[in-house]
């Protein structure tokens, strides 16, 4: 069952988001919908998140090795570009 909800927003950025949900072709209710689809996902992915101690370990030895790591996607690109001349 649908129902309406009013939100209070800043002038522009209702006009931004109407702007981006046409480029979309989609409804700025959809839009707002999908959104909060995906908070739900979130909470729900993170609450599903394995414990350490459960992965193999090749897995556990692995995580969090690129924590903090300064890597862009224009290096991913350089290394590619490399690997592959």
């Amino acid at each position: 069952m649908q129902t309406k909800l009013t939100l209070r927003l800043d002038k522009d950025l209702i006009q931004s988001a109407k702007e981006y949900s046409a480029r979309r072709g989609t409804s700025l209710s959809q839009l707002v919908a999908d959104y909060f689809s995906l908070l739900s996902l979130s909470e729900s992915a993170a609450e599903m998140e394995t414990p350490v101690e459960q992965l193999p370990p090749l897995t556990r030895s692995l995580k969090g090795a690129l924590k903090g790591a300064d890597v862009s996607i224009a290096d991913y690109q350089q290394y590619l570009e490399e690997k592959h001349l």
